[in-house]
C-alpha cells in the first residue's frame, strides 16, 4: 500500500499563491429524505436495508446548517435503498423539483430512476430532465444486483449521453450480500466503497464513459479504492486482453470522464492519494448531510478550509476545490476553474523523487518520453530538466517551469502526461515537492532572455 500511496503527485503549487480565507462551498453529496420516501420504505419493512436507520429530514434544518458553515447550494439526491414503486421515484424527484422552485439557488437536485427496469428508467430521466428541470442523475452502484457496467443499461446511456448529462454515483447495499459481514462491519464503514469501486472498474472495463463521451460522473466518498484499484487495473489489462476477459480500454477517456466528492475521510493525505489519478479541477466538496450530524460537518469543513489554505502544495487549487469545479460541473459558472495566482505568472518547483531499484531504467524511459513531448508540443512548458543524483542514481530531481497557471492546467490534460502519470504510479518510493519563492522574480524574464 505505501508504494501506491506515495505516488507521483503532481499538484503544482505557484510561488505567489495567496492563502486562501474562508470560501463558500457547493455541496456535491447530500440528501434530502421525503416522506413518500419513507412511507414506501416503511411499506415494504425496508427502513434497515442498509443496515443502519434512515436519519430525520427537515428542510429548514438542513438550510440552518448550510447557513452556519457557508455552504451556499446544496445538490440534492435520494438516498439508498432503492424505492420498490415507480410511482413512489416520480414523486421524490417532483419533491426535489418544488424544493429547488421553493429555494432559488440554494438547493439543484438529481433525479432518481426506478431501475432495473430500463425502458421505464428512459421514461423518467427524460421527464425528470426536460419537464422537472433535473441537474443531472442519481445512479446506485446496483438495483437488485444489476450493477453499472451491465449491458441491459446501454440504452439508457444512450439517452444520458445525448442529453450531456451529469451523473451522481451513490453506493447501494451490494446483490447478493453476507448478512453476518454486514451485521459486524456495517456497510458504511468499508463495503460502500468496495461497491463505488466495482461499479466504476465495471464501467471502465466495458469502455461506457470512453463510448458515452458527453457523461460526467461524480465518484462519491474521496474515490473509494479507485486510487488503489486504477493502477492495479492498468497492470494487468494487458493479462486479461490475452485470455479475451476484457477488451481495449480507453484509459484517458474513461478517466477523465470522473468527477470526484470528498464526503468522509478528506485530508491533505487523502487528497494527494486521489490526485495520482486525477486532477485538481475534479475534486469537489461533498458533506453527506444529514448522515452526519452537522456540528460535524461544519468541524470538517472548518478543518479543509484551513489546510487547503495552510498545505503550500494544496493552496493553489483551495477555491476550485470548494467551489468553483461545482459551479462550472453544475453550470452555475461559465468559467472554467484554474488555481489560485496572477495572470501570466511563472510556475517554478524542484521534484524530488526516489524512484524503487527494480524500475529505474523504466522511469527513467517514461520521464525521457514526457519531457521530449511536453518541450516539443506544449509552448507553455518551459522547462523539464531532469537530473540523477551521482551518490545514488535512484535519487532524481527534475526542474519544472511552467510559462503560466493556464499552461500548466493544460499540461495536466495532455496524453504523453497521463501516460506518465500513471504509468509510473508503482515506481516511486518517495516524493517531495517543496515549495519556493524567488528572492527577484523581476530577474526571471532576463534570465531566460539570455539562455535564447
Amino acid at each position: 500500500m505505501n508504494r501506491l500511496i506515495k505516488t507521483t503527485i503532481i499538484a503544482m503549487t505557484t510561488f505567489f499563491a495567496s492563502s486562501t480565507m474562508a470560501q463558500s462551498a457547493v455541496d456535491l453529496h447530500c440528501h434530502f429524505v421525503p416522506p413518500e420516501f419513507l412511507s414506501d420504505l416503511q411499506r415494504d419493512n425496508r427502513l434497515m436495508d442498509e443496515g443502519f436507520p434512515i436519519p430525520e429530514y427537515s428542510v429548514e434544518e438542513h438550510l440552518r446548517w448550510m447557513d452556519e458553515a457557508d455552504v451556499s447550494t446544496a445538490v440534492l439526491t435520494l438516498p439508498a435503498p432503492q424505492p420498490s414503486a415507480p410511482s413512489t421515484i416520480r414523486q421524490t424527484n417532483k419533491t426535489a423539483a418544488k424544493l429547488k422552485k421553493e429555494h432559488p439557488g440554494r438547493f439543484l437536485f438529481c433525479a432518481a430512476l426506478p431501475l432495473p427496469d430500463v425502458e421505464a428508467a428512459i421514461r423518467e430521466a427524460i421527464y425528470a430532465l426536460d419537464t422537472l428541470k433535473a441537474d443531472g442523475i442519481k445512479l446506485a452502484t446496483n438495483v437488485r444486483g444489476q450493477y453499472l457496467g451491465d449491458p441491459a443499461l446501454d440504452p439508457l446511456f444512450d439517452e444520458l449521453n445525448k442529453r450531456n448529462a451529469l451523473i451522481i454515483l451513490h453506493p447501494h447495499r451490494p446483490e447478493p450480500v453476507n448478512k453476518q459481514v454486514m451485521g459486524q462491519t456495517p456497510l458504511a464503514m468499508q463495503e460502500y466503497l468496495s461497491e463505488t469501486t466495482r461499479a466504476v472498474a465495471n464501467m471502465i472495463s466495458r469502455n461506457v464513459l470512453a463510448r458515452y463521451a458527453n457523461i460526467k460522473i461524480v465518484v462519491p466518498h474521496c474515490g473509494a479504492y479507485l486510487p488503489l484499484a486504477v493502477p492495479r487495473m492498468k497492470s494487468l489489462a494487458p493479462v486479461m486482453q490475452a485470455t479475451k476477459k476484457v477488451g481495449a480500454i480507453d484509459w484517458e477517456r474513461n478517466l477523465g470522464a470522473l468527477y470526484y466528492d470528498l464526503a468522509g475521510a478528506h485530508s491533505p493525505e487523502v487528497i494527494r492519494m486521489m490526485l495520482t489519478i486525477t486532477t485538481p479541477d475534479h475534486l469537489l466538496y461533498g458533506s453527506d448531510y444529514p448522515y452526519v450530524k452537522p456540528q460535524v460537518l461544519t468541524e470538517g469543513l472548518s478543518r479543509m478550509r484551513k489546510y487547503l489554505s495552510e498545505e503550500p502544495d494544496l493552496a493553489p487549487f483551495a477555491e476550485m476545490i470548494l467551489h468553483k469545479n461545482a459551479e462550472w460541473l453544475m453550470g452555475l459558472s461559465q468559467d472554467k476553474p484554474t488555481a489560485n495566482g496572477r495572470p501570466g505568472e511563472m510556475i517554478v518547483r524542484i521534484a524530488e523523487i526516489e524512484v524503487y531499484p527494480e524500475y529505474l531504467a523504466e522511469y527513467l524511459s517514461y520521464a525521457e518520453e514526457v519531457d521530449r513531448l511536453s518541450l516539443e508540443r506544449e509552448p507553455g512548458v518551459i522547462s523539464l530538466f531532469p537530473m540523477q543524483s551521482k551518490e545514488d542514481p535512484h535519487h532524481i530531481r527534475i526542474l519544472e517551469i511552467y510559462a503560466s497557471e493556464a499552461a500548466y492546467q493544460q499540461h495536466l490534460t495532455t496524453q504523453h502526461f497521463q501516460k506518465y502519470k500513471q504509468g509510473t504510479a508503482q515506481m516511486v518510493k518517495s516524493l517531495r515537492l517543496p515549495s519556493f519563492q524567488p528572492l527577484s522574480p523581476e530577474m526571471m524574464p532576463t534570465i531566460f532572455k539570455k539562455l535564447r
